[in-house]
């Protein structure tokens, strides 16, 4: 394991840290014991967002949160090779079956909805029906591509909500779907299109040019004319102004460019992501846990987002699995930081009564849903404790 993590973490022990990660192991094989200990009562549902009593309330067939119980149950499969995790994932395949069977449910969250399901399950198991949803996942994705603006469309108008909806959608992208690229990456190694390759920098390189402000800051959302692809404007839709930096936004941000990093070499894109973490390490100041926006001001309250901590923790972590050094230390000790953050203010692991890992998620604050358990939250502290402890192997 030392060998193991000296590689990962760009053989940081030559420059005389040390770092104690038993902590971090036993925190990961407690999320295992919760998961184990829950699988009766969550049984084939996929949870949403915490009640106050630290159950769960759970999604309906399309939500783009689906897919984070099945992220983490593969995650424990791989850790544990035991089937029961096995059969409680594959179980939820149906789930997927109906997205791809409902061209309304289809959206730019394909990518969170099918690289920890079926993609998972293509790598895991092997499965071709698996690879094939996989597939037929990331060609919907595909199409969302718009030529003129070079982005993925984020949401669909929605026919209940009539005009007003698809005008606040037109020529929108959102600083989400830079997580949901892994989807094309994966369908490319898989098939060798380049459209699936091209498409997902194309995009990449947009949200670098519009959604990343001169001081590295960032917008949440990005709107372009609909018709000549023209940049008009950045906004907000979650977090507290226009010009504001959403903290899970930013988050999104981190570890979609590092992971882009990771699977194409790039060096620009992994400056990026440098350039984005080093701006959230600036404006966290002494906390350790994000508060849900970086721009919040007096007078507002000021919610803290777990989710957005253990996303930019497994994010910072991959940054240093792409340095060296002095440089591989300096982001280990953000991610251990992050992580050390979660555990003495968020864990739930511990609580008996807690189906869920983490506490104090913000979901939208504005629409009041804050200080709860939240499933990505839950995974993305899975993958970073995996990523700490130099676990490589994941479903992006």
């Amino acid at each position: 394991m030392r060998a193991q993590l000296d590689s990962y973490f760009g053989g940081l022990t030559g420059t005389g840290a040390t770092r104690s990660t038993d902590r971090y192991q036993q925190a990961l094989e407690r999320c295992l014991d919760r998961l184990r200990e829950v699988m009766p009562i969550v049984g084939l549902r996929n949870p949403k967002i915490g009640r106050p009593d630290l159950t769960w309330n759970y999604c309906g067939p399309f939500d783009w949160v689906v897919s984070f119980q099945s992220g983490q149950l593969w995650l424990a499969l791989q850790l544990t090779g035991d089937p029961v995790f096995l059969n409680a994932a594959r179980a939820r395949r149906p789930v997927f079956r109906q997205i791809l069977q409902n061209r309304h449910a289809r959206d730019h969250d394909l990518g969170f909805q099918f690289s920890l399901s079926c993609v998972a399950d293509w790598l895991m198991t092997s499965s071709s029906e698996a690879r094939e949803l996989g597939l037929r996942a990331a060609e919907a994705l595909l199409a969302r591509f718009r030529h003129e603006g070079q982005y993925l469309q984020a949401w669909n108008p929605r026919p209940s909500q009539g005009g007003s909806r698809a005008e606040f959608v037109a020529g929108r992208v959102i600083a989400d779907t830079m997580q949901n690229l892994a989807l094309l990456h994966w369908a490319h190694r898989e098939t060798g299109h380049a459209d699936f390759r091209d498409v997902a920098m194309a995009h990449a390189a947009t949200v670098a040019r519009h959604l990343i402000r001169e001081d590295d800051t960032t917008y949440h959302t990005f709107v372009f004319d609909a018709v000549s692809g023209a940049p008009l404007r950045g906004e907000t839709h979650q977090g507290f102004a226009d010009e504001s930096c959403w903290s899970r936004g930013h988050a999104w941000m981190i570890h979609g460019f590092a992971q882009s990093a990771l699977t194409t070499g790039d060096k620009d894109t992994l400056d990026i992501a440098r350039r984005l973490a080093a701006r959230a390490e600036v404006l966290m100041g002494a906390d350790s846990v994000p508060v849900w926006d970086y721009g919040i001001t007096e007078g507002t309250p000021a919610f803290r987002d777990s989710s957005a901590g253990a996303i930019m923790a497994a994010g910072v972590y991959i940054i240093a699995s792409l340095t060296s050094g002095d440089e591989a230390a300096r982001w280990i000790a953000f991610g251990d930081r992050l992580l050390d953050g979660l555990l003495a203010t968020c864990d739930l692991t511990t609580n008996p009564a807690a189906h869920g890992l983490l506490n104090h998620g913000a979901a939208h604050v504005k629409a009041g849903f804050a200080d709860t358990m939240l499933p990505y939250g839950d995974y993305y502290f899975m993958e970073a404790l995996m990523r700490s402890l130099g676990h490589t192997q994941f479903f992006w």
